[in-house]
């Protein structure tokens, strides 16, 4: 038999791998980032000790001598820099969650009209998203702030509705609910009946997999949230109350006040984050197939059940990424209350408090790493209901 001798392969260089020179950039590229890094902290930390300047977070237990116009939770002039961190903190997550939710419902409603039959509602749509979403963020708090709700009447001439709720210049004053020792029954009340909202929602789709019948679950769902507490609060003898605002000189007092920073603020923020949620619905809903929507009406289903059962949650897979941005922004956004002094963090806390202190490092470090973790928190959710809209392939 002959012996065919396999031909060498001719050896490769070290530096001429591909896999070795991939290994060489990164280990390159990790030293430069690290002696950058080196050397602009440690730079920063010359001149920190050169001007003299106080580091560390002592500041935080020091008075911060200052009023707030709004605070959740109980603050005055005699609390710590740490509390007025906690006050911004949570003005910011209260605008922030407040913008997110009014800028989901009017995207979803406008995306939806830019594709609706009806001429007019349609050419609305299509000029609300180009107005606002082509005038600047901030030209938009202004305006909200300075020229609409400026223009409100005063106190004594306040909008009244109901003779409980008040919007002036100052502010909108709705009632406030005064709960008793009782009212935790309520609570427990309206614990159970989301539970049991939510074993009902299981039940109805699998009876509806099982069977194709349908099952009026948003309305049979609304009926147990209300019904449920309200028995509970009916039978526990009504252990609350509400406190009106009234007019007392020249302004009103009790009641909950939403102040006009608020409102401007929040408003301008839903109004310019809708554009581009409604741009994304519209977008979603223009990806799914027509053969899914002929099929659907070709069954007989009418035109809202085929949005509802089988467009939006085809759509929503397309929808909720470019979705997730929008939130961002909107969260970041937030901090342009500054202009209008709404008291969210960056204004009391990066901007009152800083200079104050003075300690900038460590106040915008906070402020930054306060962003960073409402984006991060958003970001998992969002992703996490996007991993649950996915069609799951058998």
């Amino acid at each position: 038999m002959n012996k065919h001798k396999r031909a060498k392969q001719p050896q490769v260089a070290f530096y001429n791998n591909p896999e070795n020179r991939a290994i060489i950039y990164q280990i390159v590229a990790l030293v430069l980032i690290f002696f950058v890094t080196y050397f602009v902290i440690n730079n920063m930390f010359i001149n920190i000790e050169k001007r003299g300047i106080n580091t560390g977070f002592d500041f935080l237990s020091s008075e911060a001598g200052f009023g707030i116009l709004q605070s959740l939770i109980e603050y005055d002039e005699s609390d710590t820099h740490g509390k007025v961190f906690i006050v911004g903190l949570l003005n910011t997550i209260l605008v922030s969650v407040i913008g997110i939710i009014f800028a989901t419902i009017i995207g979803l409603l406008v995306g939806i009209g830019r594709l609706s039959k009806n001429f007019m509602v349609a050419k609305l749509s299509l000029i609300y998203v180009e107005t606002f979403r082509n005038i600047p963020i901030l030209l938009q708090i202004l305006f909200w702030y300075n020229v609409v709700l400026a223009s409100l009447p005063s106190p004594r001439q306040s909008i009244s509705f109901f003779d409980s709720i008040f919007f002036n210049n100052r502010g909108l004053y709705i009632p406030r609910p005064i709960l008793e020792s009782g009212f935790t029954a309520v609570i427990i009340a309206f614990i159970i009946a989301i539970a049991g909202v939510f074993y009902l929602s299981k039940w109805a789709n699998k009876r509806h997999d099982e069977t194709g019948q349908e099952f009026p679950t948003f309305w049979v769902s609304l009926a147990i949230l209300i019904s449920a507490p309200l028995l509970v609060f009916l039978i526990s003898g009504s252990p609350a109350s509400l406190e009106i605002a009234a007019l007392k000189g020249f302004n009103f007092k009790g009641g909950w006040t939403l102040i006009p920073e608020l409102l401007a603020l929040a408003f301008a923020l839903s109004i310019y984050t809708a554009t581009y949620i409604a741009e994304a619905v519209r977008a979603g809903i223009e990806a799914v197939p027509k053969g899914q929507k002929e099929a659907a009406s070709a069954l007989g289903l009418k035109d809202h059940v085929i949005l509802k059962k089988v467009v939006l949650p085809q759509a929503l897979r397309v929808i909720i990424p470019p979705v997730i941005n929008q939130y961002l922004n909107l969260v970041k956004n937030s901090s342009l209350a500054t202009a209008i002094g709404y008291p969210e963090l960056v204004t009391i806390f990066s901007g009152t408090s800083l200079n104050q202190v003075g300690q900038a490092i460590e106040i915008i470090l906070m402020t930054m790493a306060v962003y960073l973790t409402l984006s991060i928190l958003i970001s998992i959710l969002m992703n996490y209901i996007n991993s649950r809209m996915q069609i799951k392939e058998r």
